[in-house]
């Protein structure tokens, strides 16, 4: 049987068992409280005529019924008592709704306390069938007990009054009831829609199953909600966070887990972000944020994966060299077609001279180039990365020069490639965006290698608009720009921060408003480098 057939059947056996114990139990309270009520209204009615001076009056003349019967009879007309009975010490009648009965003696046996000067409500049968009764006693002159009244209600017409009630009862009844059915499969549907439909040992299986899931990816796993707190964690975020998995992460806020998450926004903006670098505990991850909507598409929370980018160093560092290398093609084609353009007009033009000439300067300049590279700059890696930065700065309209007093021959080769790559390029990536933001056509970027003494010095200088005093304390500072807001904005200066703790190197800079800035780095060549060094 399915689930939410069960709930239906579940809530309607409970409403049912519930209703029916309403039932009784208020029947049973009714009847109760019916009965005490004639009970006491046939008591307060008996109290009354017992104590009306016309009624002890009677008592001394010769003949009682004269006086008693009409007043009596009046009064049951009055309260719908099915009898209004005065009798005196010998229990002899003086009032009767049955006038033929006057004069006889009473019957039921109930009367011995009311002649002790008590009140009683009694049941017993009379002359007239079951009945409920109220008795109070007829005081004389001498406060002496001379007589009863007795008034009573058959239990008949008590019944027939509780009859009409437990009709009330029933109608209320089978109206809960069947509204109890309603909401029952109302319920039911609705939790039925709320879990998809899913079973709960398909909904347990599929909670292991996603268990499983997340402590089998290497990444670290953390999904918040619309307030920001943790639902969803796995084991790798706890490593990575090197927070014990003993201690519960689920409800807390992110901000107190991990700062600058980005995860609060990807829920305002609803928008993926994938493949950023971030920086947790010192480390650079790479992380993709993904909001979770709901199936009206309104975004009800956000999951964020990260790995340590030295996990993907191998991978990442032949993936910048094919790039670097791409961008350097790229760019000596667009260069060189530029150039074979000019040739091809020289020699139309019949200037065979000019075109020799050409040919061999251009020789003559790219070997030399080239042969500086190669000699000064031995480490592959390092010079075709350089190479490839040449080729872009010349496609994008920028000077870029390499100072003739530069060696960079005397590179550990247990020093981080990895790390030397991040630190070269976003040096020189802020170098070049720096100088285009320029309006004029004077857009300078040089390099300084050297590699004397006992540290490596890299220097990276331009001619930009420079950087403002009141951000000098902010420049490394993860998500800190001057430039467009963009989704890699902020990231540069951080990274070669945090590629130089790895290497053991610091970074210094100079910069003047509207002349440009100048950034060194220095790297110890003597450090023993960790394990995710490239050999």
């Amino acid at each position: 049987m399915r689930l939410h057939a069960k709930l239906m059947i579940g809530i309607s056996l409970v409403v049912v068992l519930m209703a029916g114990i309403f039932e009784l139990t208020f029947k049973s309270i009714m009847e109760n409280n019916l009965k005490k009520d004639k009970g006491m209204q046939a008591l307060s009615v008996a109290e009354t005529i017992a104590y009306m001076p016309e009624i002890a009056e009677a008592f001394l003349t010769e003949n009682p019924s004269e006086i008693i019967q009409p007043i009596a009879e009046k009064i049951r007309k009055e309260v719908g008592a099915e009898f209004i009975v005065v009798g005196n010490l010998n229990e002899i009648r003086y009032s009767h709704p049955d006038a033929d009965r006057l004069g006889e003696k009473m019957v039921g046996g109930d009367n011995e306390e009311v002649f002790k000067g008590r009140t009683v409500i009694s049941e017993s049968v009379g002359t007239l069938g079951p009945s409920l009764r109220g008795k109070a006693p007829i005081f004389g002159q001498n406060d002496n007990v001379i007589g009863v009244v007795s008034v009573g209600f058959l239990q008949e017409d008590i019944e027939k009054e509780l009859t009409n009630l437990e009709n009330k009862i029933l109608f209320s009844t089978i109206v809960i009831l069947i509204g109890g059915i309603i909401s029952a499969l109302l319920i039911s549907l609705n939790i039925k829609k709320a879990i998809f439909g899913l079973e709960p040992r398909e909904i347990a299986w599929m909670y292991q199953e996603k268990h499983a899931i997340l402590e089998s990816i290497h990444e670290g796993i953390i999904a918040i909600d619309t307030d920001g707190k943790i639902t969803v964690v796995n084991e790798n975020a706890h490593k990575i966070l090197e927070i014990p998995n003993e201690i519960l992460l689920r409800g807390k806020r992110i901000e107190e887990i991990i700062k600058d998450t980005h995860l609060l926004q990807v829920v305002d903006s609803g928008q993926a972000e994938y493949d950023q670098e971030f920086i947790i505990l010192e480390d650079v991850f790479v992380v993709n944020r993904i909001p979770i909507f709901d199936k009206r598409g309104e975004v009800i929370g956000a999951v964020a994966s990260f790995r340590n980018k030295s996990e993907l160093s191998q991978v990442l560092k032949e993936l910048s060299h094919v790039k670097a290398y791409a961008e350097g093609l790229r760019a000596q084609t667009h260069e060189y077609s530029n150039k074979l353009y000019t040739l091809l007009g020289l020699i139309q033009l019949g200037s065979y001279k000019e075109a020799i000439e050409f040919i061999s300067t251009e020789v003559n300049v790219t070997q030399g180039f080239i042969g500086f590279i190669m000699r000064e700059i031995p480490d592959p890696i390092l010079a075709g990365f350089i190479l490839g930065k040449i080729s872009l700065a010349s496609e994008l309209k920028i000077h870029f020069s390499i100072d003739e007093e530069s060696s960079f021959k005397d590179v550990p080769d247990s020093l981080n490639r990895d790390a030397l790559i991040t630190i070269f390029g976003n040096l020189l990536n802020n170098a070049f965006e720096a100088v285009r933001e320029k309006e004029d056509g004077d857009k300078k970027v040089s390099l300084f290698l050297t590699d004397l003494g006992k540290e490596l010095i890299i220097e990276v200088e331009d001619n930009g608009p420079g950087i403002d005093e009141e951000h000098f304390e902010s420049i490394f500072q993860q998500g800190f720009s001057t430039k467009s807001r963009d989704k890699n904005a902020g990231i540069g200066l951080s990274l070669v921060r945090q590629a130089l703790k790895k290497v053991g190197g610091t970074i210094t800079f100079s910069s003047k408003k509207g002349e440009g800035t100048a950034f060194t780095v220095a790297i110890p060549k003597s450090r023993r480098y960790d394990d995710e060094s490239s050999h």
